[in-house]
């Protein structure tokens, strides 16, 4: 094979087609289905003009509602995990407007990337995906937090984006006030992963599934093949988009990745029979609980919250009844008790929150990282795909 790509998340799998479309032999490897991971059940927008990472100025005056209230979406458990401390410290060090203004200006550029990408692959394949393209309003709760949002507005609109701050009578009264972006989009992710994997094995791209890669073989810094318990994968190239999962796989081969894994949750909602007006149509952000909504087809996605507890993936009852009341405070003609089966998983986020691709310094010249998307996964996974199809084809494949 050419490349090797280790993931079969939106990340991997938006990768593998990149490479694919531009005429390389691929070959894609996870220990799960295609979304089994953080993809599944992720907040499902499309936030291509909305990117403010999470670091940023405003953090410090949040922080002790954030950390102390028993309803915060914020949770922090420290763990006896150097990684962990470590990405918090440097967490920190970033939460000031000049680096969110630059990681603003390069999630924008990367997000504008990934969205040529997704429509091309959409024009020329049609995926059932439940697509919808109306928009998104996210909603501030005090007029201190508007008049930061409206901020950010100029300085997103100065860098292309079409935004509008609209006051509370606009806002359906919700709130102090909102942003209103017309261009932004939602989409199943765990559909759009699947119809990747039909799309790629029909035009010849190999799956190795069910097989969680144990060990990368290196000889003198260069992969040579990825091995799992019944597999040995040999390839030019490798890509490593295990998510949260890579920095370990990394660090067997002399890479440390400042990456560490962000929990969320998400319930879906039938919506079929709910009243006409019970549901929005368009996507909402509500600032103030960390919790954004989707209409994918006739269902509505829920999806929030921000813990640091390590590798723990299993569901807090108390997480997933927080987002019903959510729901139920912005929707209360909504039904939020017939939630489809409660989600959750751990998004790889980097301190600034901007996702890292290309060769690492001191690792393996032909291994490719492609993680660190935070909560922009979806948005940003072509985008990235895209840089790393720029960086390994002209040296792997002509």
């Amino acid at each position: 094979m050419d490349v090797c790509v280790l993931g079969a998340g939106i990340v991997g799998l938006a990768t593998a087609y990149e490479l694919d479309r531009q005429g390389a032999k691929v070959v894609v490897v996870d220990r799960a289905t295609p979304g089994a991971g953080a993809s599944g059940g992720n907040g499902a927008q499309l936030s291509y003009s909305y990117v403010q990472p999470l670091a940023d100025g405003s953090i410090w005056g949040q922080l002790p509602k954030l950390l102390l209230s028993s309803d915060s979406p914020l949770k922090i458990r420290p763990q006896w995990d150097v990684a962990q401390w470590r990405w918090g410290l440097a967490f920190m060090r970033a939460c000031n407007a000049r680096a969110s203004a630059r990681t603003t200006a390069k999630l924008l550029s990367l997000a504008a990337l990934s969205r040529t990408g997704l429509d091309r692959m959409r024009a020329a394949h049609q995926p059932d995906c439940d697509f919808s393209s109306t928009g998104k309003l996210v909603l501030y709760p005090t007029d201190k937090t508007f008049a930061a949002a409206q901020k950010q507005v100029e300085l997103q609109r100065a860098l292309g984006s079409q935004q509008s701050a609209i006051g509370a009578q606009e806002s359906c009264e919700l709130e102090p006030g909102a942003v209103y972006t017309p261009s932004e989009c939602a989409v199943d992710c765990l559909k759009l992963c699947q119809e990747l994997e039909r799309i790629l094995r029909a035009r010849g791209v190999q799956f190795v599934l069910g097989n969680a890669v144990t060990t990368l073989e290196t000889r003198q810094q260069h992969i040579v093949a990825a091995r799992t318990a019944s597999h040995t994968i040999a390839a030019r190239q490798f890509v490593l988009a295990f998510g949260s999962d890579s920095t370990g796989l990394a660090r067997s081969v002399g890479v440390r990745l400042p990456v560490y894994p962000i929990k969320g949750y998400s319930m879906t909602l039938d919506i079929a029979q709910a009243p006409a007006h019970a549901a929005p149509r368009i996507n909402v952000t509500d600032i103030a609980r960390k919790v954004v909504f989707a209409r994918i087809g006739s269902r509505l996605r829920v999806a929030g919250m921000a813990e640091l507890v390590g590798h723990d993936r299993t569901v807090r009852p108390q997480a997933i009844e927080s987002l019903r009341r959510s729901t139920c405070a912005l929707f209360p003609a909504l039904d939020a008790g017939n939630a489809e089966l409660p989600w959750t998983a751990l998004r790889p986020a980097t301190p600034t929150g901007l996702p890292i691709v290309g060769v690492q310094t001191g690792g393996p010249h032909n291994l490719v990282v492609n993680t660190g998307h935070g909560a922009l996964g979806l948005t940003l996974a072509f985008g990235t795909a895209q840089q790393v199809a720029d960086n390994l084809l002209g040296a792997s494949v002509t």
